[in-house]
């Protein structure tokens, strides 16, 4: 009867013991290949909003030396009912690759998701894992990396910005719209893949030129997207400076907040 018991703690010690760490684990991904500064001679500014983004979260030095940025989140994804759901991700954001990996610990399993520009694929948990949230999970994951990468974005040589030089109003604060419309204009480059968004634009933060609020739009099926950040603080040793909280909200054409989707709280 001892040795019944004996044997029976020690098995349940041994799963303990697997539960726990399976629960602090991250699904391990090949993420070299994302990890890569830029190059610095072909870095060229021609405008007054990218410096002023660059500054304000960091300076060109801290971001050339910032490969990856690694944290860890609570998430609160809200229902149409009410309710919402309430989980923690990882998150591996690599803003010279244009990248962001978000990984966790579901009770189904774990997951895995990998954005790198226009490319979204499920790497774990494609099948088993059905979240209970209203937002995409490419979607999701656009949006916290345009968020956290913002001043990064607009260094993209291959997009053309254009900024309205009259600050616009949007919820109490004022802002110099920065668009980003996209084009087919690569349709004809082997890989490409059409962006899901007709119209991005980043809005600069008038009084401390934070791009702490992006919006997309797809206008030919009427859906619109914002996503803000709050809080910003400097993330590990890098010293740049990212939002400690994020939100995503449906929005009207006008881009007002609708119906809150989701709240990151990073620490």
């Amino acid at each position: 009867m001892i040795n019944q018991f004996s044997k029976q703690t020690i098995w349940f010690l041994f799963m303990l013991t697997f539960v726990v760490s399976g629960c602090q684990r991250q699904p391990e991904l090949d993420v070299d290949v994302l990890a890569y500064g830029p190059d610095v001679n072909a870095i060229v500014v021609t405008n007054g909003y990218t410096p002023r983004a660059i500054a304000a979260t960091g300076g060109y030095e801290r971001w050339i030396k910032t490969k990856d940025i690694q944290f860890d989140g609570v998430v609160t994804f809200y229902k149409s009912d009410g309710s919402f759901y309430l989980t923690e991700y990882h998150y591996e954001v690599y803003p010279w690759s244009n990248s962001i990996l978000i990984s966790a610990y579901e009770p189904q399993g774990k997951l895995a998701w990998q954005l790198t520009g226009n490319n979204f694929s499920i790497l774990e948990g494609a099948k088993r894992i059905d979240l209970p949230i209203a937002l995409e999970k490419r979607c999701f994951a656009e949006a916290m990396r345009n968020i956290v990468t913002a001043p990064v974005r607009l260094l993209d040589s291959k997009v053309v910005f254009t900024e309205k030089l009259k600050p616009v109003k949007v919820e109490g604060l004022w802002y110099y719209p920065i668009e980003w419309t996209i084009s087919d204009a690569n349709s004809d480059v082997s890989g490409y893949v059409k962006p899901s968004w007709s119209k991005i634009v980043f809005y600069q933060n008038k009084d401390n030129s934070l791009v702490d609020m992006i919006w997309f739009a797809n206008v030919s099926g009427e859906k619109f997207l914002a996503v803000r950040g709050y809080d910003y603080s400097t993330v590990e040793e890098k010293g740049v400076l990212i939002p400690s909280r994020i939100e995503i909200f449906t929005t009207d054409f006008r881009a007002v907040s609708q119906q809150r989707l989701v709240k990151v709280d990073i620490y």
